[in-house]
């Protein structure tokens, strides 16, 4: 039967972003602490997985480069190479490499051509600057590794925390075909019970089938020998297996371990000690996930929103029909809808550190490359939102942070003379409110010049100078969102170009998000950014006007009152009312929707509603109330509309469209 390899592409992909995710995290940890030993370790270990999974999937350049950050890792971990800055930015490299792999393989199914040529002759000329040769180490390894204390320790350690050592022997079958298959098969079973710490021969070389037809683990698990032997007796092609005690087979294993020709090589981690019992109590924390195709999820979504439009309908129908036990079968369907809409939610809904993980690797690289010291601080990593929400919300807060960064924070030069600290910090949190999520990026830079964002508006004839004057501070900060609206003097690779607020504003709307803007001048500026919890379901208000129902998101209402008609004023072409001591803008939907304006009562009815800390009233004939619908989008030929978001089916089969009040303050 023919080895079908990409069925388990979408599995490589997933796993290879976790591990990647993983390094990127110890990287920039083990550059502010160079001495930590265990994120090294951890490193290692990483690109140590890496290298097996693309072996295993015939991913041969990216197996090769991973194999050369093993010889410098190992060569960091023994002391027998300095960990520089240099050294750190090669590693990050590398990172970047691998990233991009996994991309490319998510994007086509195989790797790229690339063989990595230019960054494997880094990492060899790292250890040529030591005097260590590739692969082959110098002998006088053996006398850095202590072997009786290694075995202690991993003893002691496995006691403190009721564990067990085992030495296991295997010798597979004569007539095994592919010995390293096998054997990898045999290295996940145990390392799915426990850790494996110590191989002969080493791990890499049974990978590369340089063994006979035995080889040798000493294995950490809580499991029993017993239980560990019935799982491996369920693998075909082992002749023998034979499990100890290591406790029990002390000396013997001592005598065994010394007469390893190239032991550094064959420990996975030589440094077993108080911080070996660390990785074990993480280990056994390790929440259960089950990965879920978001396709299955986005179908059962939709079955849940039919539910819904069918529950509506009933509620029509209860309307007109005299069944006295209607009314109580839509409260039982509707109480089910609920529930099934919240389970549904709970599935989809992701913490948005899946956003913010990117943040802390782009802040390290800006600093450099602008020669700042920034301090990122995040916050509120938890806070979950919807998948779709997560998508969108990237680049969005990408193009913030780098303004942030390349216009906000100063040089340390100017923020010493400014008796500030030099390194300038970047606040990074997210919390939920309401039906809402709040993403707040704050730095404590120079703050955003009015005065001058004020002028070049002038320049750029956005408003004449009499306007400009007449605009509050509020006024004046939304014409950042303006397209090839810049204040930047110079032009970079990282921002002035005018491009970047404009995007922010338009992709936060278009999932009926609002951004605002709160700056202090040699203080601080704070972007806020609210984004709805979820794009599929919301609670709406149905308006009519003339004979069509339109709906507005529950979250924008803020109330609704009855309008005196001789209220209304008309000042430099824009109608403005009177609200609770603020003049606020009226906008006619008529006019807009391009409809008749009919309604000749003495009163108006509107609907007062809110984006952010601006107001707007919504001028309307009627109100029919608050109801759950579902949202369907207009397809690509209808999304550029103006003033509508999307639509959705009412109870009687009719369309009707969702009003975007983003759009229309």
């Amino acid at each position: 039967m023919d080895f079908d390899i990409n069925q388990y592409i979408n599995l490589f992909v997933e796993e290879g972003k976790e591990h990647l995710q993983n390094m990127n995290d110890a990287l920039l940890a083990l550059e502010k602490d160079r001495n930590n030993e265990s994120l090294v370790n951890e490193i290692f270990r990483i690109a140590h997985t890496l290298k097996g999974m693309a072996g295993t999937m015939g991913f041969i350049n990216m197996a090769n480069l991973t194999h050369e950050m093993e010889n410098v890792l190992d060569g960091i971990r023994n002391k027998q190479t300095v960990l520089s800055e240099e050294v750190i930015d090669i590693i990050f490299e590398c990172f970047d490499v691998l990233d991009n792999s996994v991309n490319h393989i998510a994007k086509t199914g195989k790797e790229e051509e690339e063989n990595y040529s230019f960054l494997i002759g880094k990492l060899r000329n790292v250890l040529d600057k030591n005097g260590i040769e590739g692969d082959n180490l110098p002998n006088d390894r053996k006398q850095e590794i202590h072997i009786n204390e290694y075995v202690t320790n991993i003893i002691s350690a496995a006691k403190e925390k009721g564990l067990s050592a085992y030495n296991i022997e295997i010798e597979l079958s004569p007539s095994c075909m592919l010995k390293s298959a096998r054997a990898f098969i045999i290295i996940n079973t145990l390392e799915s019970m426990g850790e494996i710490i110590y191989s002969n021969p080493a791990i890499e070389e049974i990978e590369d089938e340089k063994f006979d037809l035995s080889f040798s683990l000493i294995v950490i698990s809580e499991a029993s020998e017993e239980k560990i032997k019935e799982s491996l007796e369920k693998i075909s092609e082992i002749e023998n297996i034979t499990i100890n005690h290591l406790e029990q087979a002390f000396k013997e294993q001592l005598e065994y371990l010394e007469e390893a020709s190239t032991p550094g090589s064959n420990l996975k981690d030589s440094s077993i000690d108080t911080e070996k019992s660390k990785v074990f109590e993480r280990q056994s924390k390790v929440g259960k996930t089950v990965r879920v195709d978001i396709d299955r999820l986005d179908n059962l979504m939709n079955l849940v929103s039919e539910l819904i439009i069918i529950k509506t309908r009933m509620d029509d129908l209860s309307g007109i029909s005299n069944r006295e036990n209607m009314t109580e079968a839509i409260e039982y369907l509707e109480r089910i809808t609920t529930s099934l809409h919240d389970a549904v939610m709970k599935v989809r809904m992701v913490p948005i550190e899946r956003v913010f993980n990117r943040f802390p690797r782009m802040v390290r690289d800006l600093s450099k490359e602008l020669n700042k010291e920034i301090n990122l601080q995040m916050f509120g990593e938890e806070t979950e939102v919807d998948r779709t929400v997560i998508d969108e919300i990237g680049d969005p807060l990408i193009h913030i942070i780098r303004n942030s960064i390349d216009h906000g924070i100063e040089t340390p030069e100017e923020r010493i003379r400014l008796n500030k600290p030099k390194e300038g910090n970047v606040i990074l949190k997210a919390y939920p409110d309401g039906n809402s999520v709040v993403i707040e990026v704050i730095d404590d830079g120079k703050g955003i010049d009015v005065l001058k964002v004020k002028k070049k508006a002038v320049e750029k004839n956005l408003l004449t100078a009499e306007e400009a004057e007449l605009l509050s501070e509020d006024d004046i900060l939304s014409l950042l969102f303006q397209p090839g609206f810049s204040t930047s003097d110079e032009i970079s690779d990282i921002s002035g170009r005018g491009v970047g607020l404009d995007v922010v504003k338009n992709k936060i709307e278009s999932i009926n998000g609002s951004v605002e803007v709160e700056t202090q001048e040699n203080v601080g500026t704070k972007f806020i950014i609210r984004i709805p919890l979820t794009l599929a379901i919301i609670q709406a208000l149905l308006i009519k006007l003339n004979d069509e129902i339109y709906a507005i998101p529950l979250s924008s209402v803020t109330e609704i009152i009855d309008l005196p008609r001789n209220s209304i004023r008309n000042v430099q072409g824009q109608d403005i009312i009177l609200y609770r001591g603020k003049t606020i803008p009226m906008v006619r939907l008529h006019q807009i929707m391009g409809l008749e304006f009919n309604n000749s009562n003495e009163e108006y009815l509107v609907v007062v509603v809110r984006k952010g800390e601006k107001l707007a009233a919504l001028l309307v004939d009627d109100l029919i109330g608050q109801q759950e619908i579902v949202i369907k989008p207009l397809g690509k030929y209808l999304s550029n509309i103006r003033y509508i978001s999307g639509a959705t089916i009412l109870g009687n089969g009719n369309v009707s469209l969702i009003l975007d009040v983003n759009s229309m303050i």
